[in-house]
């Protein structure tokens, strides 16, 4: 199999927009998390009246203003979470500094965005003109707005990429298969280049409705929502709602070496499994993270001891983050793994910027080759008391502030409705 590097790397976050600017927020200890109960009336009724929202505001600022950041043409004909997309590749494609230009590299570079729900303000907005106005009032682009794979495609037709174009859609770890699938066409050859990622934007009084009479949602933080996404802690009651894009330019190994880019990190292991057990809560014992982690290291080659991060999916329900602390113990101590729960570092970022659903499983990746790059660990906000109970909680969370760590080897985990499951394992490109 032909290696895979991480080259380029770019984000549109609830810190910001930029991956700089997100990472440097998310060290430094910000919450991208807001009120949301004064955007609508609709809102306003709502159980879970928080959620982590891109920032509006001037490009200067590293904020979002459409206008500012999308061509005229493409903001009509883009969803919010295509345009999202489209402008994470751009800075993912300039900090790689690949730009080309000839048609067998044209040929060569594809690319690989996914989403979770895509564009639900589309289909409800068009279902209501439908159905007071009938057929006069769907618009011509509301097919192409709706379709999940038109991120995708809008990014190879700015550029003009011909190599493999795909999405996938697999609820919450669509941003992780979305960076293992992809490594995988470059690993068989299919591509040498690949931008590849997830997007999302559907902060829908909709989404919020339907996430939280499934029980899933924070409804106890909604007068202080920088609190109410608390990965780990025995008070966590729901995730946050959070949307943005992810994107990373992956290349195999030879290519990026002989054209002399910067090689943050390698995507060594991409390991998948399912839970079997339930449409959208997590087996107890974590058996399927476990065997998406196990499957991870064994496609790196690398024993559990050698991982030093985990930046864990642990989106702050009671029994997803227990299940994935289980199993994230299960695999990494014993025998070949370390001697003791404190030598595990693993922290959640979505105490910083929610749950991204779709785009969570690649900004996550991102904090990963970060972690590896630069040697920090970023922190898990809002971790006042590990547990519940205390005694199984009995690792390095990072609590609240960021830790100075040489990472040589590091896992993302995410885990989606419908039990699906994905580990992405990073290492330090020797």
């Amino acid at each position: 199999m032909r290696r895979v590097v991480v080259t380029g790397i770019g984000a549109v976050t609830p810190l910001g927009v930029g991956i700089r600017r997100t990472w440097q927020r998310l060290i430094d200890g910000n919450c991208g998390i807001i009120s949301t109960k004064d955007r609508s009336p609709q809102f306003a009724v709502l159980p879970s009246q928080v959620a982590a929202v891109v920032p509006v505001g001037g490009r200067k600022d590293g904020k979002w203003n459409a206008k500012e950041w999308v061509a005229v043409g493409d903001e009509r004909k883009m969803a919010r979470f295509a345009q999202y997309a489209q402008v994470a590749a751009e800075e993912a494609l300039n900090d790689a500094e690949w730009h080309p230009k000839t048609q067998e590299h044209l040929e060569s570079t594809g690319v690989y965005i996914g989403s979770g729900i895509g564009s639900l303000d589309d289909a409800y907005d068009t279902a209501i003109a439908y159905e007071k106005g009938g057929y006069k009032k769907v618009s011509p682009l509301f097919v192409p707005r709706l379709l999940i794979n038109l991120a995708a495609g809008h990014i190879s037709m700015k550029y003009g990429f011909q190599g493999p174009n795909h999405a996938s859609t697999t609820a919450c770890t669509t941003g992780a298969h979305a960076l293992g699938d992809a490594a995988r066409f470059i690993a068989f050859g299919d591509a040498d280049v690949m931008v590849a990622g997830g997007a999302e934007s559907c902060i829908h009084p909709l989404a919020i409705a339907g996430f939280a009479r499934s029980r899933s949602l924070s409804t106890n933080w909604n007068d202080q929502p920088e609190l109410s996404s608390r990965p780990f802690d025995r008070d966590r009651a729901g995730f946050v709602i959070g949307e943005g894009a992810a994107v990373v330019i992956l290349e195999e190994l030879e290519h990026a070496k002989a054209r002399g880019a910067r090689i943050y990190a390698e995507l060594a292991g991409y390991g998948i499994s399912a839970d079997a057990h339930h449409m959208t809560a997590p087996r107890e014992d974590g058996y399927g993270p476990f065997l998406s982690m196990k499957h991870a290291l064994k496609h790196a080659g690398l024993p559990p001891r050698s991982v030093q991060y985990v930046n864990a999916h642990a989106t702050s329900t009671p029994l997803g983050d227990a299940a994935e602390n289980q199993a994230i113990k299960n695999l990494l101590l014993g025998e070949s793994g370390h001697e003791k729960a404190t030598d595990l570092n693993i922290s959640s970022t979505k105490g910083a910027i929610g749950h991204l659903l779709g785009a969570a499983g690649s900004i996550e990746a991102i904090f990963c080759i970060l972690a590896i790059h630069e040697g920090i660990l970023p922190p898990t906000l809002n971790l006042e008391n590990p547990g519940h109970p205390p005694k199984d909680f009995n690792c390095n969370y990072v609590p609240k502030v960021a830790q100075e760590k040489t990472v040589d080897v590091a896992i993302s985990n995410s885990f989606g409705f419908g039990g699906t499951n994905a580990s992405l394992c990073f290492a330090k490109y020797q």
